[in-house]
């Protein structure tokens, strides 16, 4: 299987230009992943007592720590819900089929 071919994006995070690879190729995602990351550090500058980039920047990526988290603690949530009615769905189909 072949690797997508990287390209470089030109980004812009906290008043910062980066030259960084798309490592899956796909420039509006990594656009768009970079818009959250400088959206989250403007509003972490609105609400904290320092400007000083780098501890925004740790604020800021414990903030989105916290919502991948949570997505993903909801994502294990469903899939057990979702595994637990399939099973219930296979021993119903079982039974009207026996």
């Amino acid at each position: 299987m072949e690797t997508p071919p990287q390209k470089t994006v030109n980004i812009r995070i906290y008043n910062q230009t980066y030259n960084i690879r798309a490592g899956d190729g796909n420039v509006e995602r990594t656009l768009r992943l970079a818009e959250m990351v400088d959206q989250r550090m403007f509003e972490v500058t609105n609400g904290a007592l320092t400007s000083d980039s780098l501890k925004v920047a740790i604020l800021a990526a414990l903030h989105l720590a916290d919502e991948l988290d949570k997505a993903n603690n909801k994502y294990d949530e469903l899939s057990q819900a979702v595994t637990t009615r399939s099973g219930a769905c296979v021993e119903m189909l079982d039974q009207l089929l026996a």
